[in-house]
């Protein structure tokens, strides 16, 4: 019987540990994660088994390596229509395992308004620009642009949204879902999460993504995006 992500048993609530890649391992695992936990489309799921092929070849670590086959292992006997049904279950129907970051931190709150601002400016001083119709926070966007754009800021945007991808992480992990994998092979490629980090995901997990507020204080500040300075560089 599959649980209610309301109710994470103990042992999903498990640190993720650090382990250390290359910088050409960190974004061939950040490539390949952003386009397996996008929405399977006929075209993504082609690519599966070649993604599977250039990972095998990459030598990983064997920690990351296994997190990754726990989902390429599943696909084989899984048609497309079951994963974009299972895909839709999760993802789509699920407060606590969305793919957009910021949602974890502000809810349906006001606040996401500028926290979506954050991204934007973060893509625009690493010299991209948001080219397709998806919200700037899509995990896997931000996964893209780790592996193919500036590192640095892909990670403090990975880094200050670390606890609402462990919350995803466990979520995924208490329905046994597959991309659980995925998610965890991520969080192998970040650095340990602190002891702050640790008590905000705990909190998550009991209090779920903020709901809104009613009144001024809704608009309440937030903490300065620390990449806005290089915009003129564009």
């Amino acid at each position: 019987m599959m649980l209610p992500t309301s109710f994470i048993p103990i042992s999903h609530l498990k640190e993720t540990p650090s382990v250390r890649v290359s910088d050409e391992q960190r974004q061939l695992i950040h490539m390949a994660a952003s386009i397996l936990l996008d929405y399977p489309t006929p075209e993504r799921y082609e690519h599966f088994p070649l993604i599977r092929d250039e990972l095998d070849a990459a030598n990983l670590p064997t920690p990351v390596a296994k997190e990754l086959a726990r989902f390429l292992d599943a696909q084989p006997t899984q048609s497309l229509q079951e994963l974009e049904k299972h895909y839709v279950s999760i993802f789509d129907l699920k407060r606590r395992a969305t793919m957009y970051l910021s949602y974890y931190l502000t809810g349906d709150t006001r606040k996401r308004g500028t926290a979506l601002v954050r991204f934007t400016e973060a893509y625009r001083a690493g010299g991209r620009d948001v080219a397709r119709e998806e919200l700037p926070d899509y995990l896997p966007m931000v996964l893209e642009f780790s592996a193919t754009g500036d590192a640095e800021i892909a990670g403090h945007l990975l880094s200050s949204h670390r606890e609402g991808i462990e919350l995803l992480r466990t979520t995924l992990e208490s329905v046994d879902s597959p991309y659980a994998g995925l998610v965890a092979a991520l969080c192998m490629t970040l650095p340990a999460i602190d002891q702050a980090t640790k008590e905000r995901y705990l909190r998550l997990i009991t209090d779920g993504p903020p709901a809104e507020m009613v009144g001024a204080t809704a608009m309440g500040p937030l903490e300065p995006f620390t990449f806005g300075e290089n915009l003129g560089s564009r």
